[in-house]
């Protein structure tokens, strides 16, 4: 006999040891990235207004709190710059004594088993905010492509572990991937941020990186969120040119593509949990208007789900403390 009443799918949710029994997705600490803002200087530890809880961080305050989240279990961190000086072509990032550079020495100086990535863009780093040269008001892709593998080179220089190229310019991952192998830095992966969509939920990652257009917008460049389709062709040009795992983002709005990624590419996937997305969580919940441990869990969980190996996200220490307390619960 099969089905109602024999079949009763409730008995296995009776307790709460037994649905942790049966759970499917499971949140682990070292499966956060948890992003850092830096900038040169001691000392320096600048909250975000519209991160709560997210800092602008000198080198030596980046070290501490990548300390502090090792101690909570999470083990990989991404660098974001933030330089005293902005040109045309963003030739700050670059520089070898810039802060992600000298952030990235120490770090693996302090905590050799700390992944550190560095994100590889140039709006951080150039006047106007856009993520590459500039030929009028249109982004010169071509241009910009030895601009990033010189980015790149100059951070697997200071001991990155992965380089993760945001900027969506066409073929940039093969000139990072053919730049880094003729340095010598052959061991060094690539996280290419394959689908990235325009998108109003990097609002706050802005105000914090400084990193605002002057001008216009990214949508000549970056993706537009209508096209599921479009993010496949997307994936699938950068795995063939060299990357080694691929990023969706934003990741809430998004699952469906991270769910079809997972489903069509053998690659490590990956989701960014965007400044947007942190911000409105922590603007409820200062409200009171939601549990915010039952929704961050909620939140991460469904990303999980929907097939991201690892996820880069500003609640990365706060929901590994939950996790190690146990009350971080869906």
């Amino acid at each position: 006999m099969t089905g109602f009443p024999t079949i009763r799918l409730r008995r296995l949710r009776r307790t709460a040891a037994l649905r942790s029994l049966v759970r499917e997705t499971r949140l682990s600490p070292d499966r956060f990235v948890a992003p850092l803002f830096v900038r040169l200087g001691s000392g320096k530890r600048e909250e975000i207004t519209s991160l709560p809880g997210v800092f602008r961080l000198s080198p030596d305050e980046a070290v501490a709190e990548a300390q502090a989240l090792s101690a909570a279990g999470v083990k990989a961190v991404i660098l974001f710059g933030i330089p005293d000086r902005k040109d045309d072509i963003g030739s700050e990032a670059w520089n070898d004594a810039a802060a992600v550079q000298e952030t990235v020495r120490l770090l693996k100086k302090s905590l050799p088993d700390t992944v550190v990535m560095t994100d590889v863009c140039l709006d951080e780093y150039t006047s106007h905010g856009h993520c590459g040269v500039l030929r009028g008001t249109e982004v010169d892709n071509d241009a910009t492509l030895p601009l990033l593998a010189q980015a790149a080179v100059s951070q697997a220089r200071a001991g990155a572990d992965v380089v993760a190229p945001s900027d969506m310019m066409d073929g940039r991952v093969a000139a990072i991937r053919r730049s880094l192998d003729a340095e010598g830095f052959g061991e060094v992966a690539i996280l290419a941020y394959s689908a990235k969509c325009a998108s109003a939920f990097y609002g706050p990652f802005r105000e914090a990186a400084g990193s605002a257009p002057k001008f216009g917008d990214r949508r000549g460049y970056q993706m537009d969120p209508a096209n599921r389709r479009e993010a496949m062709r997307e994936i699938a040009l950068d795995l063939e040119e060299g990357a080694d795992a691929v990023m969706v983002k934003p990741a809430l709005a998004y699952l469906d593509v991270i769910r079809e990624a997972r489903e069509r590419f053998d690659a490590p996937v990956a989701a960014y949990n965007v400044s947007g997305e942190y911000a409105m969580v922590k603007a409820a919940a200062a409200n009171g208007w939601i549990d915010e441990k039952r929704i961050v869990g909620e939140i991460l969980t469904g990303i999980f789900r929907a097939g991201a190996d690892f996820v880069l996200t500003y609640h990365a220490r706060e929901a590994a403390e939950w996790i190690a307390e146990g009350s971080l619960s869906v």
